[in-house]
C-alpha cells in the first residue's frame, strides 16, 4: 500500500488550477502557483482514533507516495491549542485538528493564519463518568476533565453545562469543576478516584469505559442535528497553501486514499490504526476499546462545514473565543478537484470559504 493507490504518476498542479490560484492571489490575497517545492512537509496529528484516517495514511505511506521527492515530517500533539501554537510559530505546515482550535487560530489571526482544506472525522466524543452519576443533575459537585483548555471537547463540555444551567469553573467555586488535563493523566486520575468523569475523544472515552469502569452519560452526537458534527479536519498554514498547493494536493490525495481503504476493509484498518497508537503510546488498545471507538465514529472527507459556525457560537458563549466572522476559513478547491477527478461529488464550505 506504499504506492499511489490509483497507480498513477505524481502530478503537478494542473495549469487550470494554477490559473485559479493566481487570479485569486491578484484579487484576494490567495494562492500563487507553486514555485520551488519545499524539502519537507511538516504534519501534525494526534494519536487518537478520531485521527484514524491520518494514522492509517501515515502507517501505510500514503502521503509519501503522493509527495514523491518531498519528505514528510510528523509531529504528534495531545490537543489542538498546542498544534495551533506550532502552526503559528512556523514549526509545522499542516495539522489534523479539532474545530475549536482551528477557529481560534483563524479568528485570533484576523483570518490570516490557516485554512481548512478537508474533513476527516465526525463524532467520537463523549462524557463518561463514574458509578453513582446517572443524570445531569448528579454532575453537581463533580470534577470533570477535558484534554486542554479551549480545545474542542473542553468547549463542548462547558457549553453543555451552560445549556443545563450548571455553573462551572476551572478549579473550585462552581457547581462543576472543569479541569483541563492531558488524556493519559486524566485516565490515571479517574482510576485513582480523583476525577468523576471526562469529556474526551476516542479512544479515551472507550478506554475509560472498558478499562476503568466508567459509563456513558452523554454522547455528543445526540447534541447535534442528524448526529453529525466535525471532530477532526485538516488545516494548512495559509502561506504554505499559497506557496505550495502541489504538496497540499498530495496530502489530500493521500487522505482520500486512506478514507477509501478504511471503508473497504475496516477490520484491517483497526489493526493498522491500533499499531500507530501503540507506536505513540507504547501500548496498543484492547480489542474491545478499538471496536467501541470505531463504532462511535464516522470517517468523512466532508468537513461538515455547516456545524462550524455553531461551534464558534458555543465557544464565544463560554468565553473561549471571540465573535468574529469565519468567512474565508475554508479553501476546498484542491479537495474538490481531487474528488471530481475521482468521479465524486464535491463538498461544500457552507458559505464560509472557497470551494
Amino acid at each position: 500500500m506504499h504506492r499511489n493507490p490509483e497507480g498513477k504518476a505524481r502530478r503537478r498542479v494542473p495549469l487550470a488550477l494554477a490559473a485559479i490560484l493566481v487570479l485569486g492571489a491578484c484579487g484576494s490575497g490567495e494562492a500563487p502557483v507553486d514555485g520551488a517545492g519545499p524539502s519537507a512537509v511538516r504534519l501534525g496529528y494526534f494519536p487518537n482514533v478520531t485521527h484514524a484516517p491520518a494514522l492509517f495514511a501515515l502507517s501505510e505511506g500514503l502521503f509519501e507516495a503522493e509527495l514523491g521527492d518531498v519528505s514528510l515530517e510528523r509531529q504528534a500533539f495531545n490537543a489542538g491549542p498546542s498544534a495551533i501554537e506550532a502552526l503559528n510559530a512556523g514549526a509545522i505546515d499542516a495539522a489534523f485538528i479539532g474545530p475549536n482550535p482551528a477557529i481560534n487560530g483563524f479568528v485570533r489571526s484576523g483570518g490570516q493564519a490557516l485554512r481548512i482544506v478537508a474533513g476527516t472525522t465526525s463524532g467520537g466524543a463523549q462524557l463518561v463518568v463514574r458509578k453513582g452519576i446517572a443524570s445531569i443533575s448528579d454532575l453537581v459537585g463533580t470534577t470533570l476533565a477535558t484534554p486542554q483548555l479551549g480545545n474542542t471537547q473542553d468547549v463542548a463540555l462547558r457549553w453543555f453545562l451552560s445549556e443545563h444551567n450548571l455553573t462551572f469553573a476551572t478549579g473550585q467555586g462552581a457547581q462543576v469543576s472543569v479541569t483541563p488535563t492531558e488524556n493519559s493523566q486524566a485516565f490515571q486520575l479517574f482510576q485513582q478516584g480523583r476525577l468523576d468523569g471526562a469529556w474526551v475523544p476516542e479512544p479515551w472515552s472507550s478506554r475509560l469505559v472498558v478499562d476503568a469502569g466508567a459509563h456513558l452519560l452523554i454522547d455528543e452526537r445526540d447534541e447535534w442535528p442528524d448526529g453529525q458534527f466535525v471532530t477532526t479536519h485538516l488545516i494548512v498554514r495559509t502561506a504554505f497553501l499559497e506557496e505550495h498547493p502541489e504538496q497540499v494536493e498530495a496530502l489530500l490525495r493521500g487522505l482520500v486514499a486512506a478514507h477509501d481503504a478504511i471503508e473497504a476493509d475496516p477490520a484491517a484498518a483497526k489493526q493498522i490504526v491500533n499499531a500507530e497508537i501503540e507506536s505513540a503510546a507504547g501500548a496498543p488498545l484492547s480489542e474491545a476499546v478499538i471496536e467501541r471507538a470505531f463504532e462511535n465514529l464516522q470517517f468523512t472527507i466532508d468537513p461538515i462545514a455547516s456545524t462550524l459556525q455553531a461551534m464558534l457560537d458555543h465557544a464565544v458563549a463560554v468565553e473561549q473565543s471571540v465573535a468574529e466572522p469565519l468567512n474565508g476559513i475554508y479553501d476546498l478547491r484542491l479537495l474538490n478537484r481531487v474528488l471530481t477527478e475521482a468521479g465524486r461529488e464535491p463538498v461544500t464550505a457552507a458559505g464560509l470559504g472557497l470551494e
